[in-house]
């Protein structure tokens, strides 16, 4: 119906993201950041103004409905700082460990229904068997578990409750997704990580009577802390959690751990994360950091290996082997040299592709025009989604030059 690149396809679906999570849950904000963190990966303009415009329409719809609270009604929550800020130091590692059983626990389960001599048609339905015993025992693990998540945050359930939860909902968790049963991955997370946080707290007060921690605070801040450490966008989840309880005392121990768990987690799974383990299994890369490549910043005069040796097309071979023999120095440190014609040109019109798993079996080769005609396809996206849908789209075309290979 609408004329739309793959681009801006890209754009329009982290709207529906950003939009979704800003109705749901009344955190426009976080809705916003979100979008960018895990799907974008980019903060300019052309893509910016489409979301909040997306995350502003979205929560104004949620507060016409269904007021202007939040999706949690906690309570006066007292973060206990400074105080508290030992206890959130340790907090802080807990949950990145936590970040990285969920994903590991997630991914082995799948691998384990891999490896049944079962149809995998079978393996949902496995799944819920096992969600469906689960959910006998312990019935606040069934469905999206708002309200029980309420009721953490408030402090209402005890330690021996909040243990089970914790425990059946990550259980629950793993085996539905791990099985491929239909279901979500950001609220039993937030169910089981803030039951994590609000035992933590308990624990703490037992064992230091005199800390007088809050369980609903140390659930919120674990509850972001945890998802954030496990997506690799902590930055949405703390303005998320900020925005549930719209309390700025939260600030500070929302950020510190949410940054401790950050890291955590990133030196157990440096290069993927809950969301990109999948991508990362089948070789590819997910960029994810927002700083220009090291490389781009730096020019190939910078680092190229100067005087390399070159040797005429019309020299002997024995001569190159004698001087090999007698260790030249302009060839001996040199693992190849430069074959160049007799006015000093080198000259390569492609360069073999070979294979991720065997790098001695080649799958084709790629010349300059490939290359050329890659980087103005990239162009003229990158040209059309700045003009947007409002912006003029003319029959232009750009020629590509190159020699022949």
């Amino acid at each position: 119906m609408l004329h739309t690149t793959a681009v801006e396809r890209k754009v329009l679906l982290a709207c529906g993201a950003a939009a979704g999570m800003s109705a749901t849950f009344n955190t426009p904000i976080a809705g916003v950041i979100l979008a960018i963190e895990l799907l974008l990966f980019e903060f300019k303009a052309r893509s910016f103004i489409p979301l909040v415009i997306a995350s502003t329409l979205a929560t104004a719809v949620h507060m016409q409905l269904l007021g202007p609270g939040p999706m949690f009604s906690v309570s006066a929550v007292d973060f206990g700082i400074p105080h508290a800020l030992p206890f959130y130091l340790v907090l802080g590692p807990v949950c990145g460990i936590a970040a990285v059983l969920l994903s590991k626990a997630l991914y082995w389960v799948e691998d384990t229904f891999e490896k049944l001599p079962l149809d995998e048609l079978w393996w949902p339905a496995i799944g819920a068997l096992f969600l469906g015993i689960i959910g006998f025992f312990v019935p606040r693990v069934l469905g999206v578990g708002y309200d029980t998540i309420g009721d953490i945050l408030n402090g209402n359930l005890a330690w021996k409750l909040l243990l089970i939860v914790m425990l059946a909902k990550f259980a629950a968790l793993v085996i539905s997704l791990g099985s491929g049963t239909s279901g979500g991955l950001l609220a039993p997370t937030f169910m089981w990580s803030a039951a994590m946080g609000g035992l933590f707290a308990m624990i703490g007060n037992h064992v230091f009577p005199s800390a007088h921690l809050s369980p609903g605070a140390f659930a919120l801040v674990a509850m972001g802390a945890v998802f954030g450490a496990a997506s690799r966008a902590t930055f949405s989840f703390i303005i998320f959690a900020f925005e549930i309880t719209r309390d700025y005392n939260s600030v500070l121990p929302l950020m510190l751990v949410a940054v401790i768990a950050d890291g955590v987690a990133m030196l157990f799974m440096p290069r993927s994360s809950i969301m990109t383990e999948k991508l990362a299994r089948r070789g590819l890369h997910v960029h994810q950091d927002y700083e220009a490549d090291v490389l781009a910043q730096s020019t190939v005069s910078e680092t190229m290996e100067k005087n390399a040796p070159v040797i005429l097309a019309g020299t002997k071979v024995g001569q190159v082997a004698e001087r090999i023999a007698r260790h030249d120095p302009e060839v001996a440190r040199h693992e190849a040299m430069l074959i160049v014609d007799s006015e000093g040109k080198f000259q390569v019109g492609r360069l073999p592709v070979v294979d991720h798993a065997d790098d001695r079996k080649i799958v084709g080769y790629l010349n300059r025009a490939a290359i050329m005609a890659a980087r103005m396809r990239r162009m003229r996206d990158e040209h059309m989604r700045d003009q947007g849908w409002l912006g003029f789209r003319g029959n232009q075309s750009i020629k590509v030059e190159a020699s022949r290979s």
